[in-house]
């Protein structure tokens, strides 16, 4: 029988079909085990041996125990399962993209892992087929995309559908999650959009704004994680004044936050992290170079998302000078933010390099940190002959003595209260707080400085 887009919607009614999920990372994995308890028969694909072993023993990483019950019930009706590549299958197939976009380099395409993906997923792909791409893209990529599908013999919108759906998702966000974040979606026609609506109904509730063309979703997602680096950028620029006129940055965001229109407010910290929103404005600025024009906007909040880590290391060595102080310095939190196991782009490495060029003795500690990794934490975060050691736990007081100064990152759930501890008790002379977490206490001789104040 040859299978068209209406058989395929029909079909998802009975769940008589098959989805694939390439990348089984922080978007892909959630998206899986939602789908997969929904009663869909859902096949996960990943690259990574050690994570697809491990997931298939039904073990889960601590991002990812949430989802555990759920994880178990669909594991249980063997709606899930784990492969390394696509199969073939007489039912009609839905493939969804949720594979990491690095940024663009003379060496390496944006789309090199996307289009990798989707080269697999055609291998045993049929009319009526769609593909679903979630993954951050470039302008122009899903068009590409469309071009990639169509030298296969297939015609996109007619006998085979294509979706862009940006994934919106804020790991450990308790009020927004993947249930209830609306998501902007562009469809190859109608019929792949009611596809769409029936898969995300189980995703969240079908809260879909469809746009009418490919770029304007691709720039979409592009632009909102821009509008973050910018103003993330423009408040860690503003705490930096504000440790020059020896004002509380934190004193003028409340004050401005009594605006009831026009202001919305940011809080400091140690620089933008992680792997959307580093990357994704630079989409932007390729593609306005295609036109001849800089996005000078982005080009300065990554300057000065550059300059933060620098800044703080500065604050640093200008402390240790003028306190006459030891050049051990521990720093904690190399999570690109708090509660999260993700060091990608971290800020807290960051800092550590530009302490290792200014030869201080550098030790780190995070509770998410895993010393089988550290090939992976090395390659992400270029750290490349930079020393340091790391420490497996802070909860000795004595081996904290050894340290002058403290840089705290990251406040983890998990290391928030020894923090306030090791403040109190006054184990050191000297923290630099960049997130400003630490209520000042007048009982403590340790010097607390917070970004911005």
């Amino acid at each position: 029988m040859i299978m068209t887009l209406e058989t395929t919607l029909k079909q998802i009614d009975s769940k008589n079909f098959e989805i694939e999920i390439f990348g089984l990372g922080y978007v892909g994995f959630p998206l899986a085990v939602r789908l997969s308890s929904s009663g869909f028969n859902v096949t996960g694909i990943d690259t990574d041996p050690v994570r697809l072993k491990r997931l298939e023993n039904n073990s889960l990483r601590e991002s990812e125990i949430n989802l555990k019950d759920e994880f178990l019930h669909s594991r249980e009706l063997e709606n899930l399962k784990f492969k390394e590549e696509p199969v073939s299958s007489k039912k009609p197939k839905v493939g969804i993209i949720c594979v990491p976009t690095p940024i663009p380099k003379n060496e390496i395409e944006s789309d090199v892992y996307v289009k990798t993906a989707i080269e697999n997923f055609l291998k045993s792909s049929s009319e009526g087929d769609v593909i679903i791409i979630e993954s951050s893209i470039q302008v122009g990529t899903t068009e590409k995309m469309k071009q990639l599908i169509e030298s296969k013999g297939f015609k996109v919108g007619v006998n085979y559908g294509l979706v862009f759906c940006p994934e919106r998702i804020d790991p450990l966000n308790k009020k927004w999650n993947l249930e209830n974040i609306p998501r902007v979606i562009y469809c190859s026609g109608d019929m792949t959009y009611r596809i769409a609506q029936k898969i995300y109904h189980q995703v969240n509730n079908s809260n879909l704004i469809r746009v009418n063309t490919s770029e304007i979703a691709e720039v979409v997602k592009s632009y909102e994680n821009t509008f973050r680096l910018v103003n993330i950028s423009l408040v860690n620029e503003l705490a930096i004044l504000c440790d020059k006129l020896k004002i509380k940055v934190s004193d003028v965001i409340a004050a401005a936050s009594t605006k009831p229109f026009g202001f919305m407010p940011f809080y400091p910290g140690a620089g933008v992290g992680g792997h959307c929103t580093p990357k994704d404005p630079l989409f932007l600025s390729e593609s306005a170079r295609k036109f001849g024009f800089d996005f000078n906007t982005i080009n300065t909040a990554l300057a000065v998302n550059s300059f933060v880590p620098k800044y703080i290391a500065e604050t640093i060595q200008d402390a240790i000078e003028k306190m006459n102080l030891s050049k051990s310095i521990l720093v904690i939190g190399l999570t690109y933010k708090p509660n999260v196991e993700d060091m990608r782009d971290s800020p807290g490495f960051k800092i550590v390099k530009e302490l290792h060029k200014k030869n201080y003795v550098i030790s780190i500690f995070d509770p998410y940190y895993k010393k089988e990794l550290e090939e992976k934490y090395t390659k992400e975060n270029d750290l490349f002959n930079v020393d340091f050691e790391v420490l497996k736990d802070i909860s000795d007081d004595e081996i904290i003595k050894n340290f002058d100064c403290i840089c705290i990152v990251q406040h983890h759930s998990e290391t928030k209260l020894r923090i306030k501890q090791i403040y109190q008790k006054s184990l050191v002379s000297y923290i630099l707080d960049c997130g400003g977490k630490l209520i000042h206490n007048t009982h403590s001789t340790t010097i607390l400085k917070s970004f911005g104040a």
